[in-house]
């Protein structure tokens, strides 16, 4: 299938720091474009992989799951250790998520990471019902477009497939009991006006990590997608800030490529 306008994976080969970016779930790399970019501006290595399902048409991610999200950013990863002197890695939502597994995983690979209104857990009945609802309803409404601003788009799915829903459902289940193996410096932003992910998932991803080294900033003006909302400068400029504060040898600001 097509990857819908905007969607599209990005690279930049910069210095020899380097970043990668976690969308979220039925989103793309667009609601993280900017930071990319941002980033890449100012001299580093950036991969923001568009996930296995994503980005095309719901029907597909629901041939996928959370094992196949996760492959791909660490197989990212992988290749961003292997180029770069430091990697960081940052990311959104679900895409949060497969920051703090990838940091639980990889240990010392990873010099520092940021999340962005990351989730830890599905609430509510309607939760605990899908291992079973998700044999008899194939969608729910969509969750994109959180936004507060006004005209800001997220490019990904209005429908959201069960079978997928449940397969993150258990990931986060998983994460959960890994999270006190997170020991990289931490900056977690999240959004007290967040309609897609309670504040509750950010205290508890707080009282759950080892990082000694930890930022907690509130988004006051922002929804959900924060990185396209009015506190997204904020984002890009504390993310590159724990970047120069852990390696401040970070190359100049260069040109950006994508592709």
């Amino acid at each position: 299938m097509p990857v819908l306008p905007g969607a599209e994976p990005y690279h930049h080969e910069g210095g020899e720091d380097g970043v990668l970016l976690c969308h979220g779930f039925t989103g793309s790399p667009q609601s993280l474009r900017p930071w990319a970019e941002y980033l890449a501006e100012r001299g580093l290595t950036v991969s923001l992989p568009l996930l296995p399902g994503h980005g095309t048409r719901w029907q597909d991610m629901q041939l996928t799951g959370w094992q196949d999200w996760y492959a791909e950013v660490d197989r990212a990863l992988r290749e961003l250790t292997g180029r770069c002197r430091r990697v960081f890695v940052f990311g959104l939502s679900m895409g949060g998520a497969l920051t703090l597994r990838l940091a639980a995983e990889h240990g010392d690979a990873i010099s520092g990471i940021v999340v962005v209104n990351p989730v830890n857990k599905l609430h509510g009945p309607a939760a605990y019902a899908l291992p079973v609802v998700r044999h008899l309803v194939r969608t729910t409404p969509g969750i994109t477009s959180d936004i507060a601003r006004e005209g800001a788009v997220e490019v990904g799915y209005d429908r959201i497939p069960l079978h997928a829903a449940n397969s993150l459902r258990n990931f986060l289940r998983l994460l959960d009991g890994e999270l006190p193996q997170v020991t990289q410096p931490l900056v977690l932003l999240h959004s007290p006006r967040d309609h897609v992910v309670r504040p509750a998932d950010s205290a508890r991803i707080l009282s759950r990590v080892s990082s000694t080294d930890v930022t907690e900033i509130l988004l006051e003006q922002s929804y959900h997608v924060a990185t396209l909302d009015h506190d997204a400068e904020r984002i890009f400029e504390e993310s590159h800030a724990l970047i120069g504060r852990l390696a401040p040898s970070t190359g100049k600001k260069g040109s950006t490529t994508g592709g």
